[in-house]
């Protein structure tokens, strides 16, 4: 009699606790979504920065909420970004080094930290500063060749200035373009360019089973990791 009374008590507390389980599992699927939209580009005097794919991000903060936790927001190579939030305050920063431009600071106690009240779908473009601007990059098919003529603008020429490292042609089977993902590239160091305004580049197209390629340029910069590109284009064969 006692040995079945504790087994029924035991299979009784076992229900109890996969039913509480079970509740607890409903309730945490139930937790609203965010469904908030915050989305925009990262620009200089209304021009995206062309940046590399899934190299450059930015960081939301939601302070009072929970545990204080960054929210990513990483960049498309095009320079735009989007992220679904909460509706709220969020303050929004870029992480040390990251990008290759300056961010502005609007004085000296919020610095460069952008505050963002959240109270609908927000479109909202980032000013920032770069090191250089590509101007203009023209490309064209020359034989078995892709050549680039390209013209660079340098924004920053005080003592926060860098010189250039190096600028690439790139080419790819798709239009993700980059460092890591390209099939051919050619490169100038920035001690062999005379004239930002017309640097040419060319490289020889490789053997492919295509009937169009992808290319863009990419300017490093001397200390900063992430690159600044030109528009991503399209080249019939």
């Amino acid at each position: 009699m006692y040995t079945q009374f504790i087994f029924k008590l035991r299979t009784t507390t076992l229900a109890v606790l996969l039913i509480l389980m079970a509740m607890l599992s409903c309730k945490k699927d139930n937790y609203t979504e965010p469904k908030t939209e915050l989305s925009g580009s990262i620009v200089y005097q209304g021009n995206p920065i062309e940046l590399e794919y899934d190299q450059v991000r930015m960081q939301l903060w939601q302070p009072g909420f929970g545990k204080l936790a960054a929210i990513d927001a990483p960049i498309s190579q095009d320079g735009r970004y989007s992220a679904l939030l909460f509706k709220g305050n969020y303050k929004l920063v870029f992480p040390q080094n990251q990008g290759p431009f300056i961010t502005l600071q609007k004085n000296a106690e919020v610095k460069d930290t952008i505050y963002v009240n959240l109270s609908e779908d927000t479109v909202m473009d980032i000013e920032v500063l770069p090191y250089y601007m590509i101007r203009k990059a023209v490309v064209t098919k020359i034989e078995n060749n892709i050549a680039a003529q390209v013209s660079l603008d340098k924004i920053i020429q005080d003592e926060q200035a860098k010189d250039i490292e190096s600028v690439t042609l790139f080419l790819g089977r798709t239009q993700l373009v980059s460092r890591a993902n390209n099939i051919a590239k050619t490169e100038k160091l920035g001690s062999e360019l005379k004239d930002l305004t017309s640097i040419m580049l060319s490289v020889e197209l490789p053997s492919l089973q295509q009937t169009d390629i992808y290319a863009r340029v990419g300017v490093k910069i001397k200390n900063v990791e992430d690159m600044i590109f030109s528009k991503v284009e399209k080249v019939k064969l």
